[in-house]
């Protein structure tokens, strides 16, 4: 079994995941059991836990160029990067173990998935980064919509940004109607029908191996500044 490589790149330090990594995922995904994954945690904790908190911290010295409210924290529990396990107690699907590895960089004043942050995903089907708010509450939610309403020309100036719109697509879901109390004929209703606030940059998974992966994921979290600053600002926090 090949063993992780130690090299040493210019800046940060962080060599890239190991191709080890994938291989990893692809057989959790075919053993998707706790007999297997027992037997093969050593892996787990060798080519998944420690890259990705050798990631987190990398990216974590480099964060307050962009934010000083940003947290990167290179934890195996408690800190950016999610947990393994999945939450089968209402699942159709009951396979203990997600194949995929999630690293969110939450703004400091919030402690869930649905706060503003950075988000980064090595996925068996697709890698990607993005920032933003997913399924934000729905008084979350309402600021954002309200922000849009009374600050047309901040929402259009992001719009209009072509290192965003160059870069990232709006990805989750959205209403199939207006939601109450905002003007159905406004500019900017199919932004208001939206349910997630998030801007995805999807890449190839060859990229992840490179040491080249922290200056691309730097230099996308900040083309999606103005997302980012947009929404702090509608929670009243600051980026």
């Amino acid at each position: 079994m090949a063993k992780r490589k130690k090299t040493t790149p210019a800046g940060d330090g962080f060599p890239g995941f190991p191709i080890d990594t994938l291989d990893f995922l692809h057989e959790l995904a075919l053993n998707n059991n706790r007999d297997w994954f027992t037997a093969n945690k050593p892996r787990y904790e060798e080519f998944v836990v420690a890259p990705a908190l050798d990631f987190i911290a990398a990216v974590g010295e480099r964060m307050p160029r962009l934010s000083d409210h940003i947290t990167c924290v290179p934890k195996r529990v408690g800190g950016s990067l999610f947990r393994i396990y999945r939450d089968v107690r209402f699942a159709h699907d009951k396979r203990p173990y997600k194949t995929n590895i999630g690293i969110h960089f939450r703004h400091e004043q919030a402690r869930n998935a649905h706060a503003p942050g950075y988000y980064f995903h090595i996925g068996l089907d697709e890698c990607f980064l993005g920032g933003g708010m997913w399924r934000p509450d729905g008084p979350a939610l309402e600021r954002i919509r309200r922000r849009i309403v009374d600050k047309p020309n901040e929402w259009q100036k992001l719009l209009r940004s072509r290192k965003f719109s160059s870069g990232f697509e709006l990805g989750g879901e959205s209403l199939k109607r207006p939601p109450r109390g905002f003007p159905a004929d406004h500019k900017y209703v199919d932004y208001l029908k939206r349910k997630d606030f998030i801007a995805i940059n999807r890449f190839d998974q060859s990229l992840i191996v490179s040491p080249d992966i922290v200056d691309y994921a730097m230099e996308l979290y900040a083309n999606a500044q103005l997302l980012m600053k947009f929404l702090c600002d509608s929670q009243e926090l600051k980026y």
